[in-house]
Order: structure tokens, then C-alpha cells, then sequence
């Protein structure tokens, strides 16, 4: 089986996450997306269906079964998208589920050329940022059952304390004179990932493959490190998609970063408002902030994002791809991408600075910024030259 994810105007609304990305690539729980799907059906490869300027990265196959990115499998919905048949798609209000095509078709063209099947609101569907945080634990729980199933855990260090039986360890991960408390959800250590000494961690939490925990960290749960990421400090309900580093003091909590992040020694970000008031969000699609209905929402980090130490973010606060931060007090709530400076002001970010640090970036983890990355970059600094009002 392959499998194209394609994107719905969630892809709008979850930017600046998905500037650099299809929806189905972001990571909720363990796994991406697009990583969940393909595990359940036992696809042998997937593509996607994506914004043109992305697609030369994200490119698709040659598929008849094409799924919604944004929303996450469930026994329910696997039962459905297995007994669809070609020429028809699952449906939901306005949300085109999945279908089966021998051709790509656009979202208008699905519902006037094949045949809709109904099905219930027993799903998840990802349409905003902070979506990825506020239901990391549920698919974190589903994640954890699907790669362990049947599985037993690698052996780790007696030094540590395990609370509970709810934790799984890969070949070659390690951990020492830590303790992990699975009684309030899994622990899930990765392949080759470490956790050094006298680190506190309570479930839900997911260390991914080559990632570090460092000395001492305190992780409250809800939590997902993704892969070749470092940690430290005081996190609560966060998401890193991965190659990502916080690798000292500060809290990060109801918060998602992306990809080649960077946050400096002793940075914090608030989650709640000092009059504990509905915190609000950045909205691209709006160009003004929307109301999340949530009194804890802390920082939404997109990739290539960097804070230098000390740097202290305000609830709430959207930092764009890119954006580089520095300086003392507190930022304005929405960073664009590609914007320089802090408290005291911002400047634009050149692209071909901002392309020099990303190269060395890369190198420093023996990887290259090639063309392609190149060209996606100088095309997300383009478009999103209008939010730059400096």
C-alpha cells in the first residue's frame, strides 16, 4: 500500500509550523502524522500532496489512497479508510477524511466526482498550533501502544527508579540514577537516546531516537522530545518536532518547537496570564490574534527559531521561522519570520545572514543545507515579507 497526505486549510491555520512542512509531517505524540497512518496500514512508502513550493522535498508517489494530514488515525477511522473502495470518500460536515482515486484531485473536484460515505465525529483533527500540545498526551498514549505492542523493553541501568509498568526502553537507549513515574501515562525512551544522571521524568513523555536529556532536567509529562534533540531544565507539556536544542535551565511549558531550534541558557516562557485571562494567539490567516479558549498556552516556535540567554517570552507568544531573538524584556507577543532583535526593537533578518547560521547548523551535524532547503527558506522570506512591519 502507498498512501498521499494531502493539505486542508488547516495548513493555513497552523502556520508558522507548517511554512516549512506539510501537515502530516508535524510530530503529535511519538510519531508524525504521516508516520502514525503509515504504521497502521503497513505502507510501504507515502507521499504527499502539498503547497507547490514544498513539494519538491515533500514530493508524492504514485498512490489510490489519499488521507487528510491533519487528522489522526483511530481504530475507527482505520475501519472506515480500509473498507473504502475506489471512487468514493469519507466524510465529515466539511472535512474531506480520505479517498480513493486513481487521479489527485483537488478538494472541490472530490466531493463533486465521487461518491460520499458519512462517518462520525470520532476523530481527531489537528487545525491549530497549540492543538499539538493540548492533545500530545492522548496520542502519545496511542503512539505508545502501537510501537510497543507485542515488544518488551530493552534492559536499562539498575540506578534508576521505574514507578509503574509503563515504560519501554529501545535497544541502546540509556539512563542512569534517574527516576521515571509512568503511573500517570508511558515513558518512551528511543534508540540510542540518554538520560544523565539525576533527571525527574513523569509520564506521558516520549524521548525519541538520539536524543539527550541532560543532568538534572525535570520533565512534568505531556511531553515529546523528538529525535538528535537536548534538553535540560524544567519542561512541562511540550513538543519538539526535533534537531532541536534546550539544553539548559529555563521552563518551556505548553509549547511547541519545530525543527533546527535553539533556545539559550536561562530562557523561560509564561503559560499563564497574570490575570489569568483566555490567552490569545498570532493568526496568520487573519493577521490578528484569535482567542484559543485556553488559560495555559505558552510559546509557538517555528523552525530555524533562536533565543539567546535570558531571554524571557510572554504568554502566548508566536515566534516565527527563522526569527532570532536577543536582548532583555520581554518580545512583543508575535515575532515574524525572519525578524531580528527583541524588546527594544526588530530589524529583518537577510536572508542570506540567516542562510550562513543555517549552513553552519547543518554542518555541525555532519548534514548540508542543500538547494532544496535553500530554495524553500528564500520562498518562506518572500511571502512573508508583509508581516515585517518594523
Amino acid at each position: 500500500m502507498k498512501i498521499n497526505f494531502f493539505d486542508d486549510q488547516s495548513w493555513e491555520r497552523l502556520r508558522p509550523l507548517t511554512f516549512t512542512r506539510p501537515v502530516a509531517d508535524l510530530r503529535i505524540g511519538i510519531l508524525t502524522i504521516a508516520e502514525k497512518w503509515s504504521k497502521h496500514l503497513n505502507a510501504a512508502t507515502y507521499g504527499y500532496c502539498t503547497q507547490p513550493y514544498l513539494s519538491i522535498k515533500y514530493a508524492q508517489v504514485d498512490a489510490e489512497l489519499f488521507i487528510n494530514g491533519s487528522v489522526c488515525p483511530n481504530n475507527y477511522l482505520l475501519d472506515k479508510v480500509a473498507a473504502l473502495k475506489e471512487g468514493e470518500y469519507l466524510l465529515h460536515g466539511q472535512c474531506v477524511i480520505a479517498y480513493r482515486s486513481k487521479e489527485k484531485l483537488s478538494l472541490p473536484s472530490v466531493t463533486e466526482k465521487l461518491a460520499p460515505i458519512s462517518v462520525e465525529n470520532n476523530f481527531l483533527k489537528i487545525e491549530y498550533p497549540e492543538n499539538i500540545f493540548g492533545f500530545n498526551d492522548q496520542e502519545l498514549v496511542s503512539d505508545f501502544a502501537l510501537l510497543t505492542r507485542g515488544r518488551s523493553s530493552a534492559a536499562i541501568s539498575s540506578t534508576n527508579t521505574i514507578l509503574g509498568d509503563q515504560f519501554f526502553a529501545e535497544e541502546g537507549a540509556k539512563a542512569e540514577c534517574s527516576t521515571f513515574n509512568t503511573l500517570q501515562g508511558p515513558i518512551y525512551l528511543g534508540k540510542k537516546s540518554e538520560v544523565w544522571e539525576g533527571c525527574h521524568i513523569r509520564g506521558s513523555f516520549a524521548l525519541c531516537n538520539d536524543s539527550q536529556v541532560k543532568m538534572g532536567a525535570k520533565i512534568y509529562g505531556k511531553t515529546t522530545i523528538g529525535p538528535f534533540s537536548r534538553v535540560g531544565g524544567e519542561i512541562n507539556n511540550a513538543v519538539i518536532w526535533g534537531y532541536s536544542s534546550k539544553g539548559h535551565d529555563g521552563y518551556l511549558g505548553n509549547a511547541v518547537l519545530g525543527q533546527w531550534c535553539n533556545i539559550g541558557a536561562d530562557s523561560n516562557n509564561s503559560n499563564l496570564k497574570n490575570n489569568y485571562a483566555e490567552v490569545r494567539l498570532w493568526d496568520y490567516t487573519a493577521e490578528s490574534f484569535r482567542k484559543t479558549g485556553l488559560q495555559f498556552c505558552g510559546l509557538i516556535m517555528a523552525d530555524h527559531a533562536k533565543c539567546a540567554i535570558n531571554t524571557m517570552f510572554n504568554t502566548g507568544t508566536v515566534v516565527g521561522v527563522s526569527a532570532n531573538i536577543f536582548g532583555s524584556g520581554f518580545p512583543r507577543n508575535f515575532i515574524p519570520d525572519f525578524a531580528w532583535g527583541g524588546a527594544h526593537g526588530f530589524d529583518i533578518y537577510t536572508i542570506h545572514k540567516m542562510l550562513e547560521t543555517a549552513k553552519l547548523v547543518f554542518e555541525r551535524r555532519n548534514m548540508v543545507l542543500d538547494e532544496t532547503e535553500i530554495n524553500i527558506l528564500t520562498h518562506i522570506f518572500d511571502i512573508t515579507q508583509s508581516y515585517r512591519r518594523f
